[in-house]
């Protein structure tokens, strides 16, 4: 009994004891006050020092500390050393993050806790793959001014299989990685070959992790094939980037009982919105449909509805079901198929907002004044019944052209309809004079024949109806995150954080050599940028301009920190109108019925340290599918291309690397290199700052944004790589300053050092590529490309 007395007090002393027992039947001292523990002791503990200070002597309690120092060590907050004691992670000396792979085999590390990328060398990453974590110590600054970081601790394994070709040399295999930021070829043992040929594309399973000293050992799982036959290339991207696509029995099991309706029993207790004609509007081809509109005119304003179908209700804390939501994170959109989040009875069943069922959803009321100001928000739980499921062109066939087919036809939703569209175009105009950046870009789509080849890449046309809904979104978006800072709790925000000093260092410099200021001084606004944007509309050389700016931003991320977000000039902004599809909405779905429930930050689901783990683990697998998907449309573009060698083709310089020119083809919006080696007989200097290749003989420059007439050169599918030359001499083609046209629908390539590029003549080799436009099958704000 003594025993007991003590263990209760010390479980008394943890100040998050209420939140733990709300998770655990036999709770433990919470993560917070172990560390708090071990830092006020001053030294190292083992496991037995630290059970017996927090007096823990129950094999179940043991047990359940041994797994919670374990995740610890996992997530970084702890590092154990070589004697099995732990200690904190001291976040002066200590940094734990995110190994982030390159193809030239040097890496980076992406902090937790947020704040600047650590640059790993060659010989830091012999150990590891892209995707594992680390701690790493600072171990100085390199000569560009990075702070440099030497592997302290491996936290966690990333890569288990990895997909590529297998190639045999003297009877031992080894697999090339289809993953270039995996730059370790996988030594297959000849007795682990299990029949695989040479130059298929197999699936091999790590045995042993790499080390400082030796590559990494596998073996063949899976053989995938000898070609690429059509959907192959999103198998193998699915599989080289480690998407999970099979559902777990655990998961299955929880599952079975669900139905196509939703029981009567779960609708008690919430706001009836059955009777309203809330409305969804996508895109024709969607299949999930997670968010539906009403909308009323008030005397002074409106009031706007958001419904969000309610994922929260099926998807509980601790169950598999969650546990496999939070490990994808995300759905994924490819151009051919979707690997949803959640399976398919609730992601096309009960979470999607069918018409003329009912469906459970959590919704945002807004009231917004004449002036697109949102003067009252609430959130509620509701039982809702869309009434028509709508299409982007069908609404701007309405609202904009008068349809009168349409218009009679939805005759009844009609006048809910106008005010919409009267309400965005007042919600837009109030977006503007925030301030927010609304860059000029455009976004393609695939379009497959009946055997499943690429036909087309076509570009997506976005109307005003497109635009009406996402302003509904922003602003409901907009009142979560506000909810959050009213009452005061941790949450998880989309932040998008401001330019750093030294991007902002190099667009000004950039914009001085044409002449121009960005407003703002040191700290720069959203507005500023706008401001600089409308400035030069209607130059020549706008698009440029747009680009350069667009590449001097940061990436959104989540996190528990709430930074704002720059792009959309926002002070607090987060995902509340996606849950089906992203993690941390539904986490933000899970906070506010916590406090529409009366609760408080004592008694949350989540600790602060907890959220913020949640946001970088989103982040990440939001990274992971957006290399997937562009692996894909990669391949696809080349595979377009193929029949196409020897072709000419206008098109604009999307980037300028010391290698080269990247050229985007005006009709088919493919890009491809056109190698240094492959411009005229010169010396070539590459200009960083002003985006430029600049002949040192002839003085031809070639310019981000200038316009270029080319010839495909080569296509490697394997590689993914497109080669241009100049279809035309230098001389013969259009002057530069008339030749800008499309430049703003570029991103990053790869980066290249500053210098001098060897003379041209050689016949051009294949060069990197990374076409960078998407296939986007669910809405993203405008022009928000590097910070929705």
């Amino acid at each position: 009994m003594a025993r007991r007395r003590a263990s209760t007090t010390a479980r008394d002393a943890d100040p998050h004891r209420q939140r733990e027992a709300k998770k655990y039947a036999n709770p433990i001292p919470s993560r917070e006050f172990i560390l708090e523990t071990i830092t006020g002791n001053g030294a190292l503990l083992s496991f037995d020092e630290l059970a017996a200070i927090l007096e823990l002597q129950d094999e179940q309690d043991l047990v359940a500390l041994d797994r919670r120092l374990g995740a610890m060590v996992r997530d970084g907050q702890l590092v154990r050393n070589r004697n099995q004691a732990f200690c904190p992670v001291n976040k002066r000396d200590l940094i734990a993050g995110r190994v982030i792979g390159h193809p030239d085999g040097f890496g980076f590390v992406r902090p937790d806790e947020g704040g600047d990328d650590l640059y790993l060398y060659p010989k830091e990453m012999r150990a590891l793959f892209h995707g594992d974590r680390v701690v790493v110590r600072v171990s100085g600054r390199d000569r560009r001014g990075r702070l440099e970081g030497a592997v302290v601790e491996i936290l966690e394994r990333n890569t288990r299989t990895v997909v590529g070709r297998l190639n045999k040399e003297s009877g031992v295999g080894f697999v090339v990685p289809d993953n270039k930021r995996l730059t370790h070829d996988i030594i297959i043992p000849s007795d682990r070959i299990n029949g695989a040929e040479q130059g298929q594309i197999v699936v091999a399973e790590i045995i042993d992790q790499p080390t400082r000293r030796t590559q990494p050992i596998g073996r063949v799982a899976e053989v995938l094939g000898n070609h690429m036959a059509p959907g192959m290339e999103t198998d193998i991207s699915i599989r080289a980037h480690d998407l999970p696509i099979e559902w777990p029995e655990t998961v299955e099991a929880e599952i079975a009982a669900l139905g196509p309706e939703v029981p009567e029993s779960a609708k008690e207790g919430r706001t009836d919105l059955r009777a309203l004609p809330l409305v969804t509007i996508d895109g024709a081809d969607a299949r999930d449909f997670d968010d539906a509109v009403y909308c009323e005119r008030k005397p002074k304003g409106w009031k706007l509805l958001v419904c969000i179908a309610d994922v929260s209700s099926y998807v509980r804390p601790g169950t598999a079901l969650d546990a496999e939501a939070y490990a994808r994170g995300n759905s994924v959109y490819f151009p051919d198929r979707v690997i949803p989040m959640l399976p398919e009875v609730l992601s096309n069943g009960l979470c999607s907002l069918n018409p003329h069922v009912d469906r459970l959803c959590m919704t945002a009321e807004l009231y917004v004044n004449a002036e697109g100001k949102v003067t009252r928000t609430r959130f509620f739980e509701a039982v809702m019944r869309s009434h028509a499921r709508l299409t982007y062109d069908q609404v701007a066939a309405m609202v904009v052209d008068g349809d009168g087919e349409l218009c009679s036809k939805y005759a009844e939703l009609l006048p809910h309809l106008h005010e919409l569209y009267q309400l965005y175009q007042v919600l837009h105009q109030a977006r503007v004079q925030r301030g927010a950046i609304d860059f000029d870009t455009t976004e393609t789509k695939f379009a497959f024949n009946d055997q499943g080849r690429i036909e087309a890449v076509v570009p997506q046309v976005r109307n005003d109806a497109h635009k009406l809904i996402e302003e509904c979104m922003l602003a409901a978006n907009v009142a979560a995150a506000r909810l959050f800072q009213r009452k005061r709790i941790p949450a998880i925000y989309r932040i998008h954080d401001t330019p750093s000093e030294e991007k902002l260092h190099d667009l000004r410099e950039f914009l001085d050599r044409l002449a121009l200021k960005l407003p703002g001084g040191p700290k720069p606004t959203a507005h500023d940028y706008a401001e600089l944007l409308q400035q030069v509309k209607g130059r020549p050389d706008w698009r440029l301009i747009q680009t350069v700016l667009l590449r001097s931003m940061q990436q959104a991320m989540y996190s528990s920190d709430n930074a704002g977000h720059f792009g959309l000039a926002y002070d607090a902004y987060t995902h509340f109108t996606s849950p089906i599809r992203r993690y941390p909405d539904l986490v933000v779905h899970r906070l506010i019925k916590h406090l529409l429930a009366g609760g408080t930050t004592a008694d949350m689901d989540y600790s602060g340290t907890e959220l913020q783990q949640i946001g970088e683990h989103s982040s990440g697998t939001e990274r992971r599918a957006d290399e997937a998907t562009r692996d894909a449309e990669d391949w696809l573009k080349c595979e377009f291309m193929q029949d196409k060698l020897g072709e000419k083709f206008d098109g604009t310089i999307t980037s300028v690397n010391s290698f080269g020119i990247f050229v985007e083809l005006d009709t088919f919006f493919v890009d491809g290199l056109v190698h240094i080696t492959a411009l005229d007989n010169d010396f070539y200097h590459f200009d960083p700052i002003g985006h430029r290749l600049h002949g040192e003989r002839t003085g031809t420059v070639y310019r981000l944004g200038d316009r270029l007439r080319v010839q495909v050169a080569a296509v490697n599918l394997d590689d993914r790589k497109i080669d241009f030359v100049l279809a035309e001499p230098a001389a013969s083609q259009t002057d530069g300053s008339s030749r800008r046209k499309s430049a703003g629908r570029a991103k990053d390539k790869p980066a290249a050092p500053s210098g001098s590029a060897a003379p041209s003549g050689a016949k051009a080799p294949s060069g990197s590529k990374k076409p960078r436009q998407r296939n986007r099958r669910k809405r993203k704000p405008s022009g928000q490309a590097p910070s929705d």
